[in-house]
């Protein structure tokens, strides 16, 4: 599972984020439900939003999930060598840019959060409009770090298989240094549930072209979900993603990517 979040009671959300989620507090106790529901052996817990620039909370969730787990914090230009060795001895592998709404560091710091990371073999996670992507292509093709756009690429506005979104996306993979995650679909299709047709198109023009580049997460647990009934079923969410791969794709994209791209 390349895309989560979790929390533990005692870190408070900080101002410019969302709050923590409601309670009960989805905790790692939690997540190892899911994870032994699914048949997840490992999993890379993402810094959540409400927590900003601190990483207490993520630390603390790796510490209790062990050795099946690594993380993906929040970095700037603060952040100093002995920080990032303590973060990475914890169990961190890569850094986060969110460049939305709630996000704590976003593209105004992609570059130095890149040389950061990069000084340390880490990752990126990269996560914006997509729509805008043609605006950005350029500085995300120079990252010296391997780096995944988050989300399905999240294109807001839309993508077609064929218009020049993809085409950006597919030319920053050929670059060599851009994965793909498959996560959290429902929060930029158009065309929705229960299939997200949209989605799922964009997903196999990138399958097609680059299986060795994908990844997968449950994104769970759905922060963006405000009642129940918008609640997806983590089962079902899962076989219509990963539905959308022929088994040889759908191997990669669990096991053998993962593997490579964040070290396990």
């Amino acid at each position: 599972d390349s895309q989560c979040h979790m929390y533990l009671p005692g870190y408070p959300a900080l101002p410019g984020g969302p709050p923590n989620p409601p309670d009960p507090l989805p905790t790692p106790e939690m997540y190892r439900k899911v994870a032994d529901w699914l048949g997840i052996d490992r999993v890379v817990v993402t810094q959540g939003n409400a927590q900003q620039r601190d990483n207490g909370n993520l630390l603390a969730c790796l510490a209790e999930l062990g050795d099946m787990a690594k993380g993906v914090a929040v970095i700037d230009e603060e952040t100093s060598d002995t920080e990032m060795q303590r973060l990475s001895d914890a169990g961190i592998v890569g850094a986060r840019i969110m460049d939305l709404p709630g996000g704590a560091v976003g593209l105004d710091a992609l570059e130095t959060v890149d040389a950061k990371a990069a000084a340390y073999g880490w990752v990126l996670a990269v996560q914006f409009d997509g729509s805008d992507i043609l605006e950005h292509e350029s500085r995300l093709a120079g990252l010296q770090s391997r780096w995944v756009l988050d989300h399905h690429g999240k294109f807001f506005r839309g993508a077609a298989p064929d218009g020049p979104e993809m085409a950006a996306v597919k030319r920053l993979i050929d670059g060599g240094r851009c994965w793909y995650k498959l996560a959290g679909c429902y929060e930029s299709s158009l065309t929705g549930a229960p299939y997200f047709a949209d989605v799922a198109a964009n997903t196999r023009v990138i399958a097609d072209h680059a299986p060795e580049r994908l990844l997968w997460g449950t994104n769970w647990p759905h922060n963006l979900a405000k009642t129940t009934a918008d609640y997806p079923d983590d089962g079902v969410l899962t076989d219509t993603v990963l539905g959308w791969l022929d088994p040889d794709a759908r191997q990669r994209a669990l096991v053998t990517n993962p593997q490579e791209f964040f070290g396990f």
